[in-house]
This record gives C-alpha cells, structure tokens and sequence, in this order.
C-alpha cells in the first residue's frame, strides 16, 4: 500500500531555490534514507512532509488514515511530568478504555443490574466489544512496552518518577525519540536519530527499526547504522533528487557504476560527433562528396547531445600535518580519577600512548568520556593520579561542542586573526578547501550551521600543526563526504591521535587500539570496532565457562581444547535455552489470553451471570490471569531484547 507520494514538489527561500521537482514515494514496511550534503535540504523536504512547513509548488499526496511521527534533530523533550508519566500520556486512550472497562465491571457486579437480565445483557455486550477492542489496541502490554524501549534507550538506572525538567539535553533526545517509538505511526520520519546516542544504544535502535511494522524515513550522517537500516536511498544534491534500491554501501556502488558508465556514453557521443564535424568539415566543399556530407550533417543535426556527467559535487580537501615530532612516549596516565568538584565519575585510569597510535575512547555515555579528554588537556582538574606528557607534545583539541565558535566575527577574521602574518589570499585559499567560498567567508561565526561550524573548526585545528590531536565526536555535524574527508586526513596523520566517537564505521577505519571507559577503569583491545566486538563476547562467554574451566586434574593443553570445544558448546546450549524459554513464553502468553477470554465468555453467560459468587470468583481469576499475562510480557521483551 502507497503510504505517501510526493509529486513535482518545489521549494524557494526568497530568491534561493532549495527544493526543485521533487518525487519520492514510501510504501508500507519501506526502509529509506535521504542522503546528500549538509545544505542539499534533506531537513527541509522532510519538515515539509510531515507538514511543518510550506511548499511552493507540487503536490503531497496521503490517505487520511495514515499518520505520521516526526522527531526534528536535537529536539529535546520538555515536559514537568516524570519520565514515566510522560510516556504514560502517549496511552491515554488505553488508560481511558481501562477506566471504562473497570467501570463495566463494577457494573456487571452490582446486584441491581444482575437481577435486570435485559440491562446486564446490554452491559456485557457492551463490555465484550470494548475488552475485545481493548486487548488489539494492545491494553495489556502497553507498559511492558514502555519498560522495554526506555531500556533500550539507557534509561534502566534511572528511576522513572525523575522529573524530565532535571534531565540533560542528551537525555531529553533520548526521551523524545522514545515517546515517538511508543506512538507507533504509519510513517516515522527521523531527522539525524543517533546524535546523543551512545554505540549500544545505537544497536538496540537497530534492531528495533529492523522489526517495526511501519515505515521509516531516514536522515542520517551514519554509515553503519545506515547499511543496518535502510532498504532504499534518495539522493538529494543540486536541488534534484534520485531513487537508489539497497543500502548505503549498495548505493554507493551503483552511483559509482551509473557514472561510469554515463561518462563512457557521453565520450562515445563526443567521438562519434567528432567524426562527423570531421568528415563534414573535409567533404562539404566537394562535388563528389558533398551529397554525403550533408547527409552527416543532417544525422549531427539529429543526435540529442548528452550533458557531461557531473559526478559528485565539490569536497572538502584538507590534510593534517605536524610541525615538529613527539617523543615516543606521547601522554602517560596513572591511577587518575575524573570528576567534577570533587565527585568522581570514573577513578584507576591508567593510559600509556606511544608516538603514530589512534586511540578510540568507547563507553555508555555520562561515563566520563568527554570529561577524560578536558582533564588531559587542562580544562578540568584531576581528582587524584596524574597526567603526563612526552618531549615535545603540541596537543590539537576539537570539541564536540565547538563553545569557542560563538564569536561576532567574520569567518575569514576568525582564522586571519589568528595567524595574522598570513597573506588574505592564503586564509582564503584554506577556508575554500573547506568549503568556504565566495560571500561564505563573510558570513559572521555565530550565525553558522553546525556542519559549518564543524568545518571551520577542522581548519583551525589544521593551522595549528599539533603532534597529537584530541578529539571529542569529530564526526558530530558532519555530512558523510566531509566524514570521509576527514577520515582521509586523519589515516595519513604522521601523528598520535586520542578520539571519542560514537561513529562505529569511523572507529573501524581510524583506530589503531580501543580504550573501553567504565566507572572503575579501562581496558584495552588492541584492534579497531569489530575486533573490540569480537573480544568483548568472548570475555562474556569465557567469563560463563570460568568455573567448568578451572576443575582440578587439567593440564594446559587439555584446559585449552576443552575451552575452545566448551566455549563453541556453551554459547550453542545459551542460545538454544533462550529460544526454548521464549518458546515457553509465547506459549504461556497464549494460554493466558484463551483463558481470559474464557471467563470474558462466561461472564457472558446468563446461567453464570445469575449467580453472584460465581461471577466474583471468576473476576478474580480474570484479573490474577491478566495480571501474570503482563508479568509474562515484561519477561517475553526482556529476553527477545
């Protein structure tokens, strides 16, 4: 079924053109991602269909029944409710047909409308159709289902009466995603989902998008979390848009395929049209050929001439370079806790960083990560335990935050005026490369977008030839052609590099070790992402067999094997007692539902209904068999999660 057509849809901002002849169709169950540059109007296109702004011309076609979810980015949640009454609200229908239900029963139970048959037939009906109405709408596990999103989006610690108002911004996001999750409409339009989302997190957002039963419109700058996702892919630059079938990496695939081979046709047009100016060009004046030549010339007439393939738009170009060299030791932490005030958020780090390493800071997020990075480079003091730099570190830092981008100046002076004995043209020359051209070096710091900011940042960090950059979130803002850029730049660093980001595809390119931050310390896998991904299960798995594996009378080579074939055992015995649990699960949930519709049936019956002890006992077995239904549904979610 068609859930959305977009038809020849434009949109202009005074003179500007930003949307021109625009068609795009979603159908049910579609997975699709808008990509394009920061700028190609991807928020735009997605704030004019989920109706927040206007459009010019074209038509937006929607059936009436179908309803749609937006969450705009960085929209944070602002609300005086507690967390879980504010995702309570989304339910208020369910909670109305509850009250309307308990009030039914109260009702069949009063001993007036017993004794009138014709008034408690009229109340059961009525009853029956609403619980009916009640369980498909899903009133008994709409707070199984609260409980299970609010886990996946790392909110398990927290306690639900907190009042949203003393959260933080990051969590605020978080939030509002959620409640959009809960609502559950046709179409989901999300505008850059993973900012403020840390890797796991990110997962579980996966695997929950992968299973929904609506359709979802995407914007996002993360690969990974893309090629998970998305099924279709719109391409949205020069104002124009087209459709590509697959993932992200299929996409790129094909638009790599599809320009080659439109190069190839449009250069075998040009020799083609070459030959024939030429034969023309030479036989036209003779009488002997000119018959044929104007026949050439009639066929050159003809041909339709091809535009040369534009291929991809201008990319940044940037590349980091060092002044001087470190030592080989670049930066040492023993025994440090970090915090603020006083109030330590993770203690016994230890760190040792050698020259040309790329470091990769992973962890849930408030676990100290960005609070790591400013206490390394002064901005924060250390509770205990101590920093400690090689011979001749420079440190480059990029904060997440860009706080110091906040100035009235010029683009063009807020680099120039740090490197004044620079000629104009050379600052203007840099800025470019960052795409910075023309009026754009004029535009004033503040007024920026946080793609602009991002880049003007990258430059500034460029200019200063540090040995060792740090870096928090580099990605954050990012549109992926500058990502790639960037990731370019920092593979042929001649430096050392310690960086936190949540960007899974940008850890597995630039890290050369991961550093996994907890409460109580770190720990060190000497790998990229995946390598992280894999060592992590196995010191999950290996952590399960510990006991088998330490029995008495085992040599070495013996404890090796039996791990190696108990490890591959264990991990089949775990999977297979989890399915064989839910199996039991689902069979329970099955049962419980026949039998509470069992009593629903028998309080139905004018024989039962006549006999008011009976009717109570069979309440009570009604309400105890919903009540172990729900207990059963928090189980089912746990172990499907």
């Amino acid at each position: 079924m068609i859930l959305l057509q977009v038809n020849q849809l434009s949109k202009h901002f005074g003179a500007e053109t930003i949307l021109s002849n625009i068609k795009l169709e979603i159908q049910t169950r579609d997975r699709v991602a808008l990509v394009g540059r920061n700028g190609a109007g991807k928020s735009t296109l997605l704030k004019i269909i989920s109706g927040q702004m206007s459009f010019d011309s074209g038509d937006i076609i929607k059936p009436k029944e179908v309803t749609i979810g937006y969450l705009a980015q960085n929209t944070g949640l602002e609300s005086s409710l507690s967390i879980w009454e504010e995702m309570l609200t989304v339910f208020i229908p369910l909670q109305r047909m509850e009250k309307e239900l308990r009030l039914l029963e109260e009702k069949m139970s009063d001993p007036s409308v017993l004794e009138d048959s014709l008034q408690y037939e009229r109340v059961l009906k009525e009853y029956d159709i609403l619980q009916v109405k009640f369980k498909e709408s899903g009133g008994y596990q709409y707070e199984a289902d609260i409980r299970s999103v609010l886990h996946g989006l790392n909110f398990q610690t927290f306690d639900y009466s907190t009042k949203i108002a003393t959260l933080s911004g990051g969590q605020k996001t978080r939030l509002a995603l959620g409640k959009l999750l809960l609502t559950k409409p046709d179409i989901l339009i999300l505008d850059e989902p993973t900012n403020h989302l840390d890797i796991d997190t990110l997962s579980w957002l996966e695997q929950y998008l992968q299973t929904y039963d609506g359709a979802i419109l995407i914007v996002s700058h993360d690969r990974y979390f893309l090629d998970k996702v998305v099924t279709q892919v719109y391409e949205m630059s020069r104002r124009q848009i087209q459709k590509f079938v697959g993932n992200y990496s299929s996409y790129l695939d094909q638009k790599a395929e599809q320009y080659e081979r439109d190069l190839k046709l449009f250069e075998k047009q040009q020799d083609e049209i070459a030959k024939l100016e030429d034969f023309i060009q030479k036989n036209l004046a003779r009488a002997s050929t000119t018959k044929r030549a104007q026949s050439r010339r009639k066929k050159l007439e003809k041909i339709e001439r091809m535009d040369r393939p534009k291929g991809d738009e201008k990319s940044a170009s940037f590349s980091f370079e060092i002044e001087r060299q470190s030592g080989n030791e670049v930066l040492h932490l023993e025994d440090l806790t970090i915090g603020y005030q006083n109030d330590a958020i993770a203690s016994h780090l230890s760190l040792r960083l050698t020259r040309g390493e790329s470091v990769a800071l992973v962890g849930p997020n408030g676990v100290g990560k960005s609070t790591l990075l400013k206490t390394i480079i002064e901005k924060l003091p250390a509770i205990s335990g101590g920093v400690r730099f090689g011979s001749n570190v420079t440190i480059g830092y990029y904060d997440q935050e860009q706080a110091e981008l906040s100035s009235n100046k010029r683009v063009l002076n807020e680099l120039w005026d740090e490197y004044p004995l620079k000629p104009e043209k050379e600052i203007r020359t840099i800025l470019g490369n960052f795409l910075f051209s023309g009026e754009d070096v004029l535009k004033i710091v503040s007024t920026l977008s946080g793609g602009e900011k991002a880049r003007l940042a990258l430059a500034k960090l460029m200019m200063e030839k540090s040995n060792l950059l740090i870096l928090d979130e580099p990605t954050n803002h990012l549109d992926l052609d500058s990502k790639e850029v960037l990731e370019n730049a920092l593979i042929d660093y001649p430096g050392t590099i310690l960086f936190v980001s949540h960007d899974r595809y940008f850890i597995n390119r630039i890290a050369s070790k991961v550093l996994e931050l907890s409460g109580d310390g770190c720990t060190e896998f000497l790998g990229d992402y995946d390598y992280y991904l894999e060592k992590k299960e196995e010191m999950i798995e290996l952590q399960a067999l510990e006991q088998q594996n330490n029995a008495p009378g085992m040599n070495a080579t013996d404890k090796v094997e039996k791990n190696n074939y108990q490890q591959d055992k264990e991990q089949k015995k775990l999977e297979r007692q989890r399915k064989r649990k839910l199996e039991e699960i689902e069979e329970g949930i099955s049962q419980l539902e026949e039998n509470i519709e069992q009593y629903e049936l028998q309080l139905c019956d004018p024989e039962v209904f006549q006999d008011h002890e009976k009717v109570s006992e069979i309440h009570t077995k009604n309400e105890q068999a919903k009540l172990e239904l729900e207990g059963l549904m928090d189980e089912w979610a746990e172990l499907a999660e």
